[in-house]
């Protein structure tokens, strides 16, 4: 099923839509339209650059199979990377990346990579940068999304950015999963920010 046609936002003020992202690791089957996306890209474009360098480039994958092939190439190669940091301390659990069911991408029907040539020191922060202004443009349109930091060391492998059109001289910096949201996703709770320091 198409989405509808999304022309603007429905017009939440910014802490709302700060306040009602949430990190959404189940969606239904609809396809994320053609103009949403564009929405979402418009947004990610409007985030702040050092020194208007603009570095940020994105490719959208919207093939199910080519999803389903990137998380079964993905996840083995998470695993290995996950006990090598289990190794040095770094306690995490990542069990269920080894089931053949287990889908990375969580059934989502979108995936909106932000890569970069890596031009500058400032090149990943400003992709990250763009990433927080897509996420909160999807949840405006009432659209879920996820950080799939697990796929990015495969969407690094040259053969993949070859099959994907991504040129050899980009690095991709943060794989985002787009779609409606099965179900309600409860807020996360969050610590009281931790201030350092405060010299009025």
């Amino acid at each position: 099923m198409l989405l509808p046609t999304i022309e603007k936002p429905r017009g939440k003020n910014i802490f709302e839509a700060i306040l009602a992202r949430r990190t959404v690791r189940s969606y239904l089957p609809d396809k994320v339209s053609k103009n949403a996306i564009q929405t979402l890209l418009e947004a990610a474009v409007r985030a702040p650059t050092a020194m208007h360098e603009e570095p940020w480039a994105f490719v959208v994958v919207q093939n199910r199979q080519i999803l389903k092939q990137l998380s079964d190439r993905a996840k083995p190669i998470f695993v290995e990377e996950m006990r090598h940091r289990n190794s040095q301390g770094v306690r995490h659990s990542f069990e269920h990346f080894s089931r053949p069911d287990f889908d990375m991408f969580h059934g989502a029907g979108t995936l909106i990579v932000i890569c970069a040539k890596p031009t500058s020191p400032f090149v990943v922060a400003d992709c990250w940068l763009a990433a927080e202004n897509l996420m909160l443009a999807a949840c405006d349109l009432g659209l879920g999304t996820c950080v799939i930091g697990s796929a990015v060391s495969v969407l690094n492998i040259h053969m993949v950015k070859t099959e994907l059109g991504i040129p050899a001289a980009y690095t991709v910096v943060a794989p985002i999963i787009a779609g409606v949201p099965k179900g309600e996703t409860a807020a996360a709770s969050r610590k009281e920010p931790l201030v350092l320091s405060w010299k009025p």
